[in-house]
């Protein structure tokens, strides 16, 4: 049984100290420094290949894990089926609970708790960041973020063209690097279905 450290910030410029001073008692610490609005992170997924039955995954908080319910439910899955558990180190302690049954279940009422307040919190964030973009329209101070692809660029036609030729989004995304969300909003944008 080790105890698997997971901690993760949101951009570069964060610092994981706090996360990583939390999580010094765990075997092996694993670390992201990109947005938890996705799954998709590089050692997270290396995180989830490593753990075996029997092992704690430990993080600080719940949305070091994810940001919203249905990613939490998906990761929380995965770590059940490898045979782990997961600790989260700001919930309340369950030691005074000997019956391990009993100790799981209350674990995991917490977490769903925990997993609806991070999903509240991240969809509160984006009602006042869409407020806060129509005020700024209305001052006309906001222009809007720069497009990361033009309608022609080679890179977004060739990924047109392997969705229009039966590819997965998934698959899509391994050949040509472009996220799988933002590839359904060129979609969306261009009107491209198949």
């Amino acid at each position: 049984m080790a105890k698997v450290g997971y901690a993760r910030v949101s951009s570069k410029e964060q610092n994981l100290d706090r996360q990583i001073e939390a999580l010094e008692g765990v075997t092996k610490l694993f670390s992201d420094k990109i947005s938890g609005e996705s799954t998709d992170r590089p050692q997270l997924k290396t995180m989830l290949n490593y753990i075996r039955e029997g092992d704690i995954v430990v993080v600080t908080e719940l949305d070091r894990l994810g940001r919203n319910n249905e990613d939490l439910t998906e990761l929380m899955n995965n770590i059940q089926q490898k045979g782990a558990t997961l600790e989260v180190l700001n919930l309340p302690s369950l030691k005074g609970i000997e019956d391990v049954n009993l100790r799981r279940l209350i674990n995991n009422l917490m977490i769903e708790i925990y997993k609806y307040q991070a999903e509240s919190d991240r969809q509160r964030i984006k009602e006042r960041q869409a407020q806060g973009i129509t005020i700024a329209k209305k001052k006309g101070k906001f222009k809007g973020g720069k497009l990361k692809y033009k309608e022609n660029d080679p890179k977004l036609l060739h990924a047109f063209k392997l969705y229009l030729d039966g590819e997965t989004e998934k698959d899509i995304e391994r050949i040509t690097g472009i996220n799988r969300r933002t590839f359904r909003r060129y979609r969306d944008k261009y009107d491209i279905n198949r």
